[in-house]
C-alpha cells in the first residue's frame, strides 16, 4: 500500500510524537482529575474528557500539535451549572447541546471570531496561564494536603502562627522529589546535554516521572518522609469490567425541555468555543513550524468531542494550552502525538490505575513549574513593554485579569482595553501632520486625513480646525481616505463657510471617486436622479 505525504509525515514523526504523548498523558492525568474536583463533578468525568478529547478531537481536528481535554476555564460555569440543575446527568445533557450548537458554529464558518482578537492579548492569555499554572502546583510542590490547603488561614492578623502551621505542614518527601525533579528538568535544558545522543531521545519530563515513582516506594518504608493520599495521583479503580462501566453516568435526555439546560448548553458553546479558539491560535504562534490550523474544522472537531462526552459522562472539552505547550516543548510534531495521549490514557485507567497511582504529585508540579515559566518568562514582559504601552497595558491587564479573576473575564478585560486604546489613537490622530512636511515656507498648513475617519473623530477636527490661525492658507487632503462618516463631512463642509468670514484661503483635495466635499451632493444627485424616477416609472405602469 502506497502511503501519501501525510502518512509518511506522521510515520517519520512517531519517534518525537511518542515520547511526548507520554509526557502530556502525565500532565494530563493530574490535569483531568484536578479540573474534575474543582468543578464538582465525578473525578472519573474528568479523565473520559481527557479520553475523548485526546482521540476523537484529535482526529477530527486539523491542528498539528493542539490537544484537548476539560479545561479549567471551565471549572466554575460546570460547578454552578452542576449546582443550578440539581444533578449531574441533566448538566450532561447541557453539555451535549453545547457540543450541537459548536458544531453548528463550525458549519457556519464562526471561526474567523478567534483572529479578531490582537496577539497581544493572546500572549497576555499565555503568561497569564504560565502564572497561574505555578500558583496551582505550589502547595503540591510543597505536599500540602488538600484537607490541609483548604482549611488553612493566610491572615496577616495571625502571620506569624499561620507560617508555624504551613511550616510544620511541610512534606520532607514531597520536598525532596520536587527539588530533584527541577533538577532535572533544568540540567536537561542545558546546551551540554543537548550534545547527547540519548538525552535528545529520552525527554527529561518520563525522567522525573519514573524517578518520583520510585522515590515514592522507596520513601514507603519510612513514616517520617513517606508520601500520603493526598501527595498522590488517585485516580478511581474498577475491581473488574462492570465496576469499570458503572463510572459512566449518561444524561437525562428528558431535560431537554427545560429552559435552564438550554441556556447553560448555549453558555458551554459559547466559552468552549472562544476559549479553544484563543488556544488555537496560541498554540499556532508557539508551533515551531508556524503551521496556520483551520479554525471552522476545529469547532466541528470540539462540537463532535462534546456531544460524545456529554453523551457517556464527561466534562466539557475544549483546546487546551497547558497540554498543547507541553506538547510542543516535548517535541511533538504532528496531531498523532494528542492521539495518543489519549489512548494511552485509556489502556492506562483500564489495566494501570494502581501504578498510575504511585506518580508523586510533587513530580507533575515540577513539570507543570517549567511549562508555566516558559510561558511566563520574564522576557517576554520585557519586549512587550518594549512595544510600546499600546501593547504591554492590554497584555498586562490580561495577566491580571487571568491571575486574580478567571481565563474568560481575563480574556474579556484585556479585549476591552485593546479596544479602548484603539479608540483612543483613532480619537487623537484623525489626521496626520509633520511639521517638516506639511507646513510650507509660504504659511500653508496641510492636514492628511486618515484612512478611516468616524465620528468618534469629530470633536478632534473640530477642535483642531477652531484653532487654525485667521487669514492663513490651510490644505485639507482627503486623497488617501476609504472611509469619511458623513458628521465630519458636515463640519468640513461647515468650516468651509467659517474661513470665508476667517479670511482662510481653504482648499479640500478630495478623493478621486468620493471627494469630501462633494459625497453629500452625491446622495442627494442618487435620490433626485435615480431613486425618484425610478418611484415615478413604478407609478406610472
Amino acid at each position: 500500500m502506497k502511503l501519501d505525504n501525510n502518512n509518511n509525515n506522521i510515520l517519520s514523526n512517531l519517534k518525537n510524537d511518542i515520547p511526548a504523548s507520554v509526557i502530556v498523558f502525565f500532565v494530563a492525568v493530574p490535569l483531568c482529575l484536578g479540573i474534575a474536583l474543582a468543578s464538582g463533578a465525578p473525578l472519573f468525568s474528568g479523565i473520559i474528557a481527557g479520553i475523548i478529547g485526546g482521540i476523537v478531537a484529535g482526529m477530527l481536528s486539523g491542528s498539528a500539535l493542539g490537544v484537548s481535554g476539560p479545561a479549567a476555564g471551565l471549572a466554575a460555569i460546570v460547578l454552578l451549572a452542576i449546582q443550578d440543575l440539581g444533578a449531574f446527568d441533566i448538566f450532561l445533557m447541557a453539555v451535549v447541546i453545547g457540543g450541537v450548537i459548536q458544531l453548528i458554529l463550525g458549519f457556519a464558518k464562526a471561526g474567523i471570531i478567534g483572529y479578531y482578537f490582537p496577539s497581544s492579548v493572546i500572549k497576555g492569555m499565555l503568561t497569564g496561564i504560565g502564572i497561574v499554572i505555578i500558583k496551582k502546583m505550589v502547595p503540591d510542590a510543597l505536599g500540602y494536603t488538600k484537607e490541609f490547603t483548604k482549611n488553612a488561614s493566610f491572615s496577616f492578623a495571625d502571620f506569624q502562627a499561620s507560617l508555624a502551621t504551613y511550616t510544620d505542614a511541610l512534606s520532607t518527601g514531597a520536598l525532596i522529589i520536587t527539588a530533584l525533579s527541577l533538577l532535572v528538568l533544568i540540567l536537561w535544558e542545558q546546551p551540554f546535554m543537548k550534545k547527547i545522543k540519548l538525552f535528545t531521545i529520552i525527554q527529561a519530563p518520563l525522567i522525573v516521572v519514573i524517578m518520583g515513582v520510585g522515590l515514592n516506594m522507596v520513601f514507603a518504608s519510612n513514616p517520617n518522609i513517606a508520601l500520603v493520599g493526598g501527595q498522590v495521583v488517585n485516580i478511581p479503580v474498577a475491581e473488574d469490567l462492570s465496576g469499570f462501566l458503572a463510572l459512566f453516568t449518561f444524561p437525562d435526555f428528558s431535560a431537554v425541555t427545560n429552559p435552564a439546560v438550554w441556556v447553560t448548553g448555549v453558555t458551554i458553546a459559547i466559552v468552549a468555543s472562544l476559549e479553544t479558539l484563543l488556544c488555537l491560535e496560541a498554540t499556532d504562534k508557539l508551533d515551531p513550524q508556524k503551521r496556520v490550523s483551520p479554525a471552522n474544522r476545529e469547532l466541528k472537531a470540539q462540537g463532535v468531542a462534546n456531544i460524545l462526552s456529554g453523551m457517556i459522562g464527561g466534562l466539557p472539552i475544549t483546546q487546551v494550552i497547558v497540554r498543547s505547550s507541553t506538547n510542543i516543548q516535548s517535541g511533538g510534531r504532528t496531531k498523532m502525538s494528542a492521539i495518543l495521549h489519549g489512548f494511552i490514557l485509556l489502556i492506562s485507567v483500564i489495566i494501570l490505575p494502581n501504578l498510575l497511582n504511585l506518580i508523586p504529585l510533587a513530580s507533575l508540579a515540577a513539570i507543570l513549574f517549567v511549562v508555566g515559566y516558559k510561558l511566563a518568562k520574564p522576557s517576554l514582559f520585557k519586549a512587550m513593554y518594549a512595544q510600546g504601552k499600546g501593547h504591554f497595558v492590554p497584555f498586562l491587564i490580561t495577566i491580571i485579569g487571568i491571575v486574580f479573576t478567571d481565563l474568560l473575564t481575563g480574556i474579556i478585560m484585556g479585549l476591552v482595553v485593546a479596544v479602548f486604546n484603539v479608540l483612543y489613537n483613532n480619537y487623537k490622530k484623525p489626521f496626520l501632520f509633520e511639521r517638516d512636511r506639511d507646513l510650507k515656507d509660504d504659511g500653508t498648513i496641510r492636514l492628511a486625513l486618515a484612512e478611516d475617519v468616524t465620528f468618534i473623530n469629530k470633536a478632534s477636527i473640530q477642535r483642531t480646525l477652531s484653532q487654525l490661525p485667521n487669514d492663513s492658507k490651510v490644505i485639507i487632503d482627503a486623497s488617501k481616505s476609504i472611509n469619511i462618516d458623513l458628521d465630519v463631512v458636515e463640519i468640513i463642509e461647515e468650516f468651509e463657510v467659517n474661513a470665508r468670514h476667517r479670511g482662510i484661503d481653504l482648499t479640500v483635495v478630495e478623493r478621486k471617486r468620493k471627494g469630501v466635499a462633494n459625497q453629500l451632493n452625491e446622495v442627494e444627485d442618487v435620490i433626485v436622479n435615480v431613486i425618484l424616477p425610478s418611484k415615478r416609472k413604478s407609478k406610472t405602469a
